[in-house]
């Protein structure tokens, strides 16, 4: 993967987001739908899609283009170990693994060269979500500092998120934040646009995102908090307004493993 051709230097400081009427952001008011396990056509009145950055957009009023920002995609694993070893954490002269995806490997974000050249990897990624016509991105793995065995501190993955923020505006896209409780408040001073949660009601954080985002899209799922807590918490006050629940594996309803259901608007 070609590492030249793309401007890597660093921004100075938090990126500023592009004047507000150049971006657009999802409508709270529209129903959403988490595709990464494969595109398939929405279900009925979603008008919000998120898919992987690989697929085409649904085009059905707002695309989400998912790009994993801090750890390596299964399919482009060894590839990126075997061509770029730098910009893989290393542990023993080995890839270090998420332990819970063991076919994605950390980006190596520990210092500015290498951070440069992860930008200038990504940046072909978030201009084709453009080209092909996401309205946003959403970068995954923001929290990879937590399973770097000390390789990685959460300065180091802030650095970098406010590295794809600049790159993400510069090509006239809103970015999402990925989960991260923990670090909302810098990423949004860094310029993320909007936040896309997992389990937030499940871990009763969601709070730390709808204070500081106009638009928080939470994703529930059926193997940790379950339909009828989920229904239940569809009725709460102060839940995200846009809330679903999907099987964990996020399948296409043609697997007999899909599930989607949405709180009413």
């Amino acid at each position: 993967m070609a590492l030249a051709g793309c401007s890597t230097e660093e921004p100075a400081g938090p990126a500023a987001p592009p004047a507000t009427s150049t971006l657009r952001l999802p409508d709270r008011n529209a129903g959403f739908d988490y595709q990464l396990g494969g595109p398939y056509p929405p279900p009925a009145g979603v008008r919000t899609v998120a898919r992987d950055r690989t697929d085409e957009p649904a085009g059905t009023g707002y695309d989400i283009c998912y790009v994993n920002g801090f750890q390596t995609q299964p399919a482009e694993s060894a590839d990126i170990a075997q061509r770029h070893p730098d910009l893989v954490v290393q542990i023993g002269g080995e890839p270090l693994a998420d332990p819970d995806w063991p076919d994605e490997y950390l980006f190596d974000t520990s210092t500015e060269p290498k951070r440069e050249a992860l930008a200038a990897m990504v940046k072909p990624w978030i201009d084709g979500c453009a080209a092909k016509g996401y309205a946003a991105v959403e970068v995954d793995n923001l929290d990879s500092y937590t399973r770097s065995d000390g390789r990685l501190t959460v300065e180091d993955n802030i650095a970098m998120a406010a590295t794809y923020a600049r790159i993400t505006h510069q090509a006239g896209l809103a970015i999402a934040q990925k989960n991260g409780a923990e670090i909302a408040e810098p990423l949004r001073s860094a310029g993320y646009d909007f936040a896309i949660t997992e389990s937030c009601i499940q871990f009763s954080e969601c709070d730390r995102y709808t204070e500081l985002y106009p638009v928080v899209l939470d994703i529930e799922y059926t193997d940790e908090l379950g339909p009828d807590a989920f229904d239940s918490a569809c009725d709460s006050a102060g839940r995200p307004p846009v809330m679903i629940m999907r099987d964990h594996n996020l399948v296409t309803p043609r697997d007999s493993g899909y599930f989607y259901e949405a709180c009413p608007a």
